[in-house]
Parts: C-alpha cells; sequence; structure tokens
C-alpha cells in the first residue's frame, strides 16, 4: 500500500500542481519564510474550488509557537466559515512545552474537525513528553521532523515513533528537512505519511514534477 503524500501550498496554482503530480492531501498555509502561517479566508476559498483533495489549513499567527487563544478561536471561525474542515495548529507554553489548555481551546473551535498537530513538538523542551501531550490532545496525526533541525537530526525518534504510532492512535507525518534519501530508511521502520515542502517546489513554486518524483518514490 502507498503512504500518503502531503504537500505544502500558499494558492490555487501551487494546488493545481500538486494534485497533477499525485498529492494525496494538502497543506495551506502563508509566509513559507515563517514556517506557515494561518492563511486568508480568500485564499482557502479559491483553494478548494481549484482542488477536490483534502486541505489542511494552518492556524497559526506568529512565527513562535505562542496562542492567543481568542484570536486564534476567531480564525478557525473564519477559516470555517470559508469552507475550511480540516486544520493544522499546535502551541507551546512560556516553558516550551505543550500549551495543552490553549491548543485545548482552539480545538474545540474545531467541533471534531480532523486536525493534524504540528511541529511545534519538535521545537520543545522535552521531546518524548511533548509527543504525549500532543497525542492526548485527540489529532489525527502528528506531524514532526524528529527535532528541531530537520529529519536529518530526528531519524533516531522518527523510526522508534513509526513503530508505535499505531499504539499511540495516531499517524505519524514525517516533514521538516525530509530529502527523498530518507524515504526508504523511514519505510523500512513503518512510516506511512511523508510531508513535503521545499521538496516540491522548483524556482520556489510547487511543480507537478516534483511531486510526482516523490509519489513515485513513496508508493
Amino acid at each position: 500500500m502507498g503512504a500518503l503524500l502531503e504537500v505544502i501550498v500558499l494558492d490555487a496554482a501551487e494546488a493545481e500542481a500538486a494534485q497533477a503530480g499525485g498529492a494525496d492531501r494538502l497543506e495551506l498555509v502563508r509566509d513559507l519564510a515563517a514556517d506557515g502561517l494561518t492563511p486568508e479566508s480568500a485564499t482557502v476559498r479559491s483553494v478548494l474550488a481549484a482542488t477536490d483533495l483534502p486541505v489542511r489549513v494552518m492556524v497559526r499567527d506568529t512565527p513562535d509557537f505562542a496562542a492567543d487563544v481568542e484570536a486564534l478561536r476567531r480564525r478557525v471561525g473564519e477559516l470555517r466559515e470559508a469552507g475550511a474542515r480540516e486544520f493544522v495548529l499546535g502551541f507551546l507554553d512560556a516553558y516550551g512545552q505543550i500549551d495543552v489548555g490553549a491548543t485545548r481551546d482552539v480545538v474545540a473551535e474545531l467541533d471534531g474537525c480532523p486536525w493534524t498537530f504540528h511541529r511545534a513538538v519538535d521545537h520543545a523542551a522535552d521531546y518524548r513528553l511533548a509527543w504525549d501531550h500532543a497525542v492526548s490532545l485527540g489529532p489525527d496525526t502528528v506531524l514532526t521532523a524528529g527535532a528541531p533541525g530537520g529529519v536529518d537530526d530526528g531519524l533516531a525518534d522518527l523510526r522508534e515513533l513509526a513503530a508505535r504510532q499505531d499504539i499511540d492512535g495516531v499517524a505519524l507525518l514525517v516533514g521538516g528537512g525530509l530529502r527523498q534519501e530518507h524515504v526508504a530508511d523511514l519505510r523500512a521502520a513503518g512510516a506511512r505519511a511523508f510531508h513535503i515542502g521545499t521538496g516540491a517546489r522548483v524556482d520556489g513554486s510547487v511543480r507537478a514534477e516534483r511531486v510526482r518524483s516523490w509519489r513515485e518514490l513513496i508508493s
């Protein structure tokens, strides 16, 4: 069975290219330089009109992982009004651990929509504790590179998490500095979902042929 391939996109044109290349799901963000922030509602509408793939929309308003809960709850409402039905979020507290309360409060606004806990987990003070806290909050997916520096540094943890994802009841989505040469090792360890950003891009834009090269690799 082929693995899931999720591609980061910024707009409708990139969504169309990712779908043409064989992506299974999209993560919609703005500002890649900030590792992805909440997109505008108009962009959400245009992307949803351009693709029939599942689209997970980022809920993150600042480049750090702090949460202004009331502002983020309003953002979720705006995104849902724009048609968003899947989300990506997760927040850290002042001590560098998962902000369980803030994340739970924002998740409450999703009203049961599926969501991914994103790479905030990689930047926590205690990675394994953060993983457990993230899983406890009810996402169906956790996006992680295994380390703040990316997959190169996190391979050992990713192998272990791939082996226990079914026990934890979440899908491990590997992303963050992921390169094609990592895939065979991770697939052998049991990873079944991969997330690419720059790996799907040529000259800064998502290209169908780049996505297709990943699709063929992980199938």
